[in-house]
């Protein structure tokens, strides 16, 4: 896949404009997934519809899996509180690569606790990009990230794939019998 890149440097001005838009963007987004999943009754949580690759607690799982991967982990590497946030087998349950197959789910968290994960990683992340030198988005990366193959590119792909997971919960709620809201 040939996506398109741009290697120039960036100027802290410009990292520290980016950053405060991904923020932005990444609050945005967490409150539209939370209202997509704010009337699904817990016990629909593991239910995948028929026709359907995944459930809402997976979705909801690697969304947090996902945010402590782009924002924290790719910004400032692994520290030792990382486990507390997002346990060993909470990765190899929710990360990159596992299915969403409710039959694979070897210890399904149950919504509430999800949600609460989900918030702690949230608040987590936001509270750490805010606090990192702005020259530090400006290091080089892997994939994934979006534009940038920066610690900058990595954070920005961050509420674009929040997004694509929203449309999924958004397709799994309809499945599930739930009106559409927007």
């Amino acid at each position: 896949m040939n996506l398109p890149t741009d290697h120039r440097e960036l100027s802290a001005s410009e990292l520290q404009q980016i950053r405060e838009t991904v923020l932005g963007q990444m609050e945005f987004c967490r409150q539209y997934s939370l209202s997509l999943v704010a009337d699904i009754e817990p016990e629909l949580w593991y239910v995948a519809p028929s026709g359907a690759p995944s459930t809402i607690g997976w979705q909801v799982g690697h969304l947090a899996f996902s945010q402590y991967g782009l924002m924290l982990f790719r910004q400032r590497g692994r520290e030792a509180s990382d486990l507390d946030l997002i346990p060993g087998w909470f990765r190899k349950q929710y990360g990159r690569g596992t299915s969403g197959n409710p039959e694979q789910l070897s210890n399904p968290l149950p919504a509430a606790e999800l949600l609460t994960l989900l918030g702690r990683v949230h608040e987590t992340a936001l509270q750490t990009v805010r606090s990192l030198p702005i020259e530090q988005f400006g290091e080089a990366t892997e994939m994934p990230y979006a534009v940038y193959p920066r610690k900058i590119g990595a954070l920005m792909f961050c509420p674009i794939h929040e997004s694509l997971h929203a449309g999924q919960i958004g397709i799994i709620r309809r499945m599930l019998g739930k009106d559409p809201l927007r």
